[in-house]
């Protein structure tokens, strides 16, 4: 592809040289080919300019940079823009000839439930037949293939990437999670929503966003690039995203009037059952998943759904048809207490899933939780009081301790946990904390294991090793599990 088609739609300014084929475009020098587009990204760790020689040593004939650099080498083209993340973003659409123009995409953006709301959506349109893209947390998938997914929105160019081959595979549908960070850097640039969501506001990432008003403020560009947008009106930010929204609104809530509501809600270990009000109609909806917040996720879904043209009988089988998500308040049974495994991560996640669980255990709940090193530090002692209210029992560990000291991090967990009269321990290893819980434990208590969810690994300084919380609790429940 020659070059100034890739630079369609990006402002640029030639430093020196002239019109070059491309092979392909790159920003990480290890993977420069002859012939390559080498784009300078400032990162967090480091500065992509750093390596523009020695991209140029590796075969590019053309660098795009932000900071103005020098070449001896004359034959290679160097451009500069003002922003190269935001220029990658649409040298990849451009790249890839905008594949999301062919299919249907709905973005899914708030602190929780993005990952549950995808996947209520997935399920309504597998009952009508249609061919699915996910790109989430837990994983992206084309159909039914699984592909792994680093993080919850990928960088831009595998977007793109990820795109093409969802249109290649005939994919009428692509449901996305939105993490703030994509927007803020510029990640989804060039995407043109049909459907956006949100969820919800609550804290989180405040070591990358500092305020919470910065945080809302980069959540509320979904909505400013979605056709449509369903958002939850319940929440406090409802009203900002609205305002934001550049197109037609469905709003969703419990509390205050929405177009899309719910009443006569009745919460069980097995589920939820309520009744839903739009358009002056109602209907009955049942979920496999307990908890208030799962009617919040559905509601969600539903919008999206109604957005789409979807007959309401049609939600109703998809949503009843969808078993639950892994990690996602997944249940692990055993002949004494029970276990739920959480990605509950934030001080309103974990309260959430406690106040759920508190509507149906019968006897104490034994919650085992953590907090990520190298992230926002503040919630921490708000989680560990918000544990200790909700629980009868507590065991502080560790999460991804990353670069931190882990005994660190469960101190400051411990800080908002004294504020509570629950009792506690600290263990800073994470399958002792768990084989803890299930000695402790007894018939009719639950077990709630929350932070880490569907991952499988967990992060220290100097290594990332397999761990899986539903793996251990097995393994700890032995004979006992179910």
């Amino acid at each position: 592809m020659i070059l100034s088609a890739l630079l369609q739609n990006v402002d640029w300014t030639l430093l020196y040289g002239e019109e070059k084929e491309i092979n392909k475009i790159t920003y990480d020098s290890r993977k420069v080919q002859k012939d390559d587009l080498f784009v300078c990204i400032i990162g967090f760790q480091t500065d992509g300019h750093k390596y523009a020689q020695k991209a140029i040593e590796a075969g590019a004939t053309a660098i795009l940079c932000e900071k103005e650099i020098q070449s001896d080498n004359k034959d290679v083209t160097i451009l500069q823009t003002s922003n190269t993340r935001h220029a990658l973003a649409i040298l990849s659409a451009n790249y890839y000839n905008h594949p999301c123009n062919s299919m249907n995409v709905i973005g899914v953006t708030g602190t929780n439930g993005k990952t549950t709301t995808t996947y209520l959506i997935k399920s309504v349109l597998d009952t009508i037949g249609h061919k699915v893209g996910i790109v989430g947390t837990i994983e992206n998938r084309i159909g039914d293939k699984i592909l792994h997914a680093d993080r919850t929105t990928p960088e831009s160019l595998e977007l793109q990437e990820l795109f093409y081959e969802m249109k290649q595979e005939n994919v009428t549908d692509v449901v996305m999670e939105v993490s703030s960070h994509s927007l803020d850097l510029h990640r989804v640039d060039g995407i043109e929503y049909n459907i956006g969501i949100f969820t919800n506001l609550t804290q989180d990432h405040l070591d990358y966003h500092k305020t919470m008003e910065n945080y809302k403020i980069a959540k509320s560009l979904l909505f400013q690039r979605s056709e449509k947008s369903v958002i939850n009106i319940d929440d406090n930010a409802g009203e900002f995203m609205k305002q934001n929204a550049k197109g037609e609104v469905l709003t969703f809530g419990i509390d205050k009037q929405a177009d899309i509501t719910a009443k006569e809600i009745d919460i069980s270990a097995d589920g939820v059952k309520f009744t839903l009000c739009y358009d002056n109609k109602q209907y009955v909806v049942s979920l496999h998943t307990p908890g208030r917040f799962s009617i919040y996720n559905a509601l969600g879904a539903i919008g999206a759904c109604i957005f789409m043209g979807i007959a309401m009988e049609d939600i109703i089988a998809g949503l009843n048809s969808n078993v639950g998500v892994a990690g996602r308040f997944q249940t692990v049974k055993s002949r004494k207490a029970n276990a739920i495994i959480d990605y509950a991560h934030t001080p309103d996640g974990l309260e959430n899933i406690l106040n759920t669980a508190r509507e149906f255990v019968k006897r104490k709940i034994i919650t085992v939780f953590g907090c990520g090193g190298d992230r926002d530090k503040t919630k921490r002692p708000i989680m560990g009081e918000i544990a200790g209210k909700l629980s009868d029992y507590c065991i502080i560990t560790s999460d991804n301790p990353r670069t931190e000291d882990p005994s660190a991090i469960l101190d400051d967990v411990e800080e908002g946990m004294k504020k509570t009269n629950c009792n506690y321990i600290k263990l800073v290893d994470r399958r002792e904390a768990i084989c803890h819980a299930v000695e402790y434990g007894q018939k009719g208590d639950l077990i709630v294991i929350a932070g880490k969810g569907h991952e499988n690994y967990q992060i220290f300084a100097d290594k990332t090793i397999h761990f899986d919380d539903v793996e251990e609790v097995k393994k700890a429940f032995g004979e006992d599990n179910l």
